[in-house]
């Protein structure tokens, strides 16, 4: 497997940015730029990672394409298009957003984001993005998220179905999909039935944990990985069996020196488990 961070770090150039990876054993990366960059210095972030052997792990659009404002959705529309092309020039593994909401809140929980209508709409904005960017080499993926679809491998999996699209794959986040206590105290066949259901079409992974909170009502808080419970050498086992390139991408902490912790906390454990990063 690759491991890798969801953030570039601190840093003042592609050379510095991609060394510095190389040196704390990041193996994969995600793109630190959009399409709006300046040609230059897009080439040379690429340049960088080959040189370091950096797999390009995932190129985000992150914006709503279902919003129920015309003109966001429009303009996320756009982006998704355009990131998706960087992707695919840029070899990235996979483009990845969420499906989208029908709030105010691009990643929002919404009672609107669960109906038939909006399934419809994240089917037909799936087909528009992947229709308009035309990748060849790349794929736009959708991340797991518990409030929005879709939120289980066989609703992935229906998804893959009624896209229909050769590029359409998949990114998993298994832990945003710890959404009730079976998931959670089951988790490792939960994992493995998420793997089972959508490995082929797995492009990328997120790393983190997840802990039950002992407080009423039922609460789920992501954390990083090892404050959580579940069973991560089970997880990066499951991805290397699917891909033994796949990456996994340690996410959601708040600044450098957190990232720089649970890399190396990751590294020990799965390192102490045999486990090949």
């Amino acid at each position: 497997m690759r491991l890798g961070l969801s953030s570039p770090l601190e840093h003042k150039s592609p050379w510095e940015w991609a060394g510095k990876m190389n040196r704390m054993g990041c193996t994969s990366v995600n793109f630190p730029v959009d399409h709006t960059c300046d040609e230059d210095l897009l080439e040379e972030y690429v340049k960088a990672a080959h040189e370091y052997g950096l797999t390009i792990a995932e190129v985000g659009a992150w914006c709503n394409p279902i919003s129920p404002d015309a003109k966001v959705r429009e303009a996320a529309l756009i982006r998704c298009i355009e990131q998706l092309k960087l992707a695919d020039k840029i070899g990235a593994k996979c483009c990845v957003n969420v499906s989208g909401s029908r709030g105010e809140r691009w990643d929002g929980p919404y009672k609107e984001n669960l109906t038939q209508e909006t399934w419809d709409l994240v089917v037909e904005s799936i087909q528009q993005i992947i229709d308009a960017a035309d990748p060849k080499k790349t794929y736009y993926t959708i991340e797991p998220m518990p409030w929005m679809y879709p939120m289980g491998p066989n609703e992935y999996v229906k998804l893959i179905h009624d896209v229909d699209r050769e590029r359409f794959a998949v990114h998993m986040d298994v832990f945003n999909w710890i959404t009730t206590p079976e998931r959670y105290f089951y988790h490792e066949e939960f994992m493995e039935e998420c793997f089972c259901k959508l490995g082929p079409y797995i492009r990328s992974c997120h790393l983190k944990d997840v802990v039950l909170l002992q407080e009423f009502t039922l609460q789920f808080r992501e954390t990083a990985c090892g404050r959580g419970t579940l069973n991560l050498e089970k997880y990066a086992e499951l991805a290397g069996r699917t891909d033994p390139d796949m990456p996994l991408i340690i996410e959601h902490l708040d600044g450098d020196a957190a990232y720089l912790e649970s890399l190396d906390y990751v590294k020990q454990r799965f390192g102490r488990a045999g486990i090949t990063i």
